[in-house]
């Protein structure tokens, strides 16, 4: 894709990644930019650039994303990044079912949820793009964050389905799976949410399908493809005391 004629929603664009994915794709002059978050007013001096259009967008409730596919029909690039991490375990976490519910409504069903508004609309517009910001801990779980890991790995799987359904409609469907990322979600990752932008940009014009775009994510995808069980036990030593 030509990133200089692309018409993109990106949802999360508020605040880390997608905020960084924002800012590329000015850089690259994509001539209109749909600026998705539950907050617009939290767009703050990105949304005084004209080729900003801000969106008010909640990608759990069904009316704002009908509302938006309906606003936005001229979409051909879809980035999902909005996302929820509440950074606790499976069992020993008196909240874990409900972390586990808001989790999976946000990062698998509200992906899901744009996945099929937006799908009718690219198809309409040439085929285009769907990019989803996964997480390498969806190819195997990190159990301090177990719910949130399990989450990602139901986007993971979703997003193969995905590309697959829409492989003959011409759309491309692209999944990205970040190690840690330093952002206000994940304070302290290794990865700067500038780099995975940029690594994603340069995915969407390159062709790529499956981006690992910092080296925790490659050193993951690394271990799972020659010794899974090993890379399993390592991150299983990270649980909390």
């Amino acid at each position: 894709m030509d990133v200089s004629r692309a018409i993109a929603l990106v949802t999360g664009a508020n605040r880390g990644i997608g905020r960084c994915i924002v800012d590329r794709l000015l850089a690259a002059e994509a001539p209109r930019i749909y600026a998705g978050a539950r907050e617009p007013a939290k767009l703050g001096e990105l949304a005084d650039d004209p080729r900003i259009v801000p969106l008010a967008l909640d990608v759990t409730r069904p009316e704002q994303v009908a509302r938006a596919a309906e606003r936005c029909g001229d979409v051909t690039l879809l980035i999902n990044n909005a996302g929820v991490n509440r950074n606790r375990p499976l069992i020993g976490e008196p909240q874990a079912l409900a972390n586990a519910r808001a989790e999976i409504e946000v990062n698998y069903l509200g992906t899901l949820s744009m996945c099929r508004a937006f799908a009718p609309l690219l198809k309409a517009n040439g085929g285009g793009t769907i990019v989803n910001i996964l997480s390498a801990i969806g190819r195997v779980n990190l159990p301090a964050i177990g719910s949130y890991a399990a989450s990602k790995a139901a986007e993971y799987s979703m997003t193969q389905g995905v590309r697959a359904e829409l492989a003959g409609q011409g759309t491309r469907v692209v999944g990205v799976l970040p190690g840690a990322v330093d952002t206000e979600m994940t304070p302290g990752g290794d990865a700067r949410p500038e780099d995975v932008a940029a690594a994603v940009v340069e995915a969407i014009a390159g062709g790529v399908e499956d981006l690992y775009p910092d080296a925790m994510a490659r050193g993951i995808a690394e271990g799972l493809a020659t010794d899974a069980k090993a890379v399993e036990r390592e991150l299983a030593a990270f649980l909390p005391d």
